[in-house]
Parts: structure tokens; C-alpha cells; sequence
């Protein structure tokens, strides 16, 4: 269901957890579904030894698409107008992600209300992974 025009103001917050003890199962899954087999993701050696990281770490874009449900879930399927973020830091197997979506401005475009949100992605320890802004249209 639609987020409403009158259930909304700006400073308005909601979060969920998106991801809790990402597994490296989930991480070769999502590189089988996204056809990204970069090693970085999947081969402990190269991602250690040769690449100086301390392990393998999920794609940016599985990080996104977890955050992207949540979005989905607070205003709604099919109200995304605009979604788009950075990642700021990897995202380790064992990790749990919450994600947080701040209303920072309500405005009219073309006769729809749209929400402009910014949103955060963190781990448990409080790191931010993604960052990111979005828009979505209100219902009446």
C-alpha cells in the first residue's frame, strides 16, 4: 500500500533491518543472479593475498537492492520516482544491515506529491555502507 500524503511530514523517519548474518552463500548466490563474478566476491585467496582485503564482500548492488526493499516497504511498490546511492563501505559475511529512510522534503511535481528521502544504510557496529537519496510519489 501506498504511503499517504497526510501520514507524512518532513523530519519523519522509518528503518528496518534488511539483512541479519549476511551469509557468503547469499553473496555467491547474488553473483550468480547478477552475473558478477568478480573474485572480490566469491575467492577468499585472491580476495586476501592479492587484493590485500581481509576477506570477500558482497556486491555494492546487493547492498542497494536490500536497502531498496526497505524503501519499497515504506512507501509503497511502484512509487519510486528516483533511487540512487554510494557505497561507502564493504559489507563482510556475518554482517546485519539496517536501513533508514529520512523524509527531508515534501513538494508537488507535475499535480503528485513526492516525498524527497534521504537514506542510510549501517552495519552493526554502526558503519555506514550506503548513502543515498530517493524520491516517491504520495498517494492523495
Amino acid at each position: 500500500m501506498a504511503l499517504k500524503a497526510n501520514e507524512v511530514k518532513v523530519g519523519d523517519t522509518y528503518q528496518e533491518e534488511v539483512c541479519d548474518n549476511l551469509s557468503r552463500t547469499q553473496i555467491v548466490q547474488y553473483a550468480g543472479a547478477s552475473g558478477d563474478y568478480n573474485p572480490l566476491h566469491s575467492d577468499e585467496i585472491f580476495t586476501t593475498e592479492i587484493a590485500g582485503y581481509p576477506s570477500v564482500f558482497a556486491h555494492g548492488m546487493l547492498s542497494m537492492g536490500m536497502t531498496g526493499r526497505m524503501l519499497t516497504n515504506y512507501v509503497g511498490d511502484g512509487q519510486l520516482t528516483y533511487y540512487g546511492v554510494r557505497f561507502t563501505s564493504q559489507v563482510f559475511p556475518g554482517a546485519t544491515l539496517t536501513a533508514k529512510a529520512t523524509v527531508t522534503e515534501i513538494r508537488e511535481e507535475n499535480g503528485d506529491t513526492i516525498a524527497d528521502i534521504e537514506v542510510s544504510t549501517t552495519d552493526a557496529e554502526g558503519v555506514q555502507v550506503i548513502k543515498g537519496k530517493a524520491s516517491a510519489k504520495l498517494a492523495p
